[in-house]
């Protein structure tokens, strides 16, 4: 039987299949979310907040929290997505403000632009540039630097 979950704030609500996981409700509702690890718990571009019904979801594995612990934006009411199942109805989730550095498609064309919005770590979600920042020459090379160790990260992993 499927459950509602409310996505916050863009007001918006969706059905997940019982014991789905939140991501394929994201996903199917075209939210920004790129799981760069394939959905296996390793990163923190699935990252998002609880507002409600924290009960609703299954319980953290071990994986979920090992990662959760290296997210420096992770609160008490973080989760993954891509591990939350949903078990019961009242969820109400919101998404960490930014995009992931792995999300830029030119990272090059970015070079003298402002960041329209916060360019996120895809492990550990960090800020790397900030909303309204000068994008340079030398933040792109540091951003492509991080995306090939990520990548490598999780082909080892």
């Amino acid at each position: 039987m499927a459950k509602t979950v409310k996505l916050d704030p863009i007001n918006q609500e969706t059905s997940i299949k019982t014991n789905d996981n939140l991501l394929s409700g994201l996903l199917n509702n075209e939210i920004n979310i790129l799981p760069q690890c394939g959905g296996k718990g390793r990163c923190a571009t699935c990252h998002i907040y609880i507002k409600e019904g924290m009960e609703s979801l299954s319980p953290l594995n071990r994986q979920e929290q090992r990662t959760l612990g290296t997210i420096t934006t992770c609160g008490m009411n973080s989760r993954l997505a891509c591990q939350a199942r949903v078990i019961g109805e009242g969820i109400v989730v919101e998404l960490p403000s930014g995009m992931y550095v792995s999300e830029i498609e030119d990272v090059e064309s970015l070079i003298g632009r402002r960041a329209e919005r916060n360019i996120l770590h895809p492990l550990n979600g960090k800020i790397l540039v900030e909303e309204g920042k000068l994008i340079t020459r030398t933040m792109i090379s540091q951003l492509q630097d991080t995306q090939v160790k990520v990548d490598q990260y999780l082909t080892s992993t």
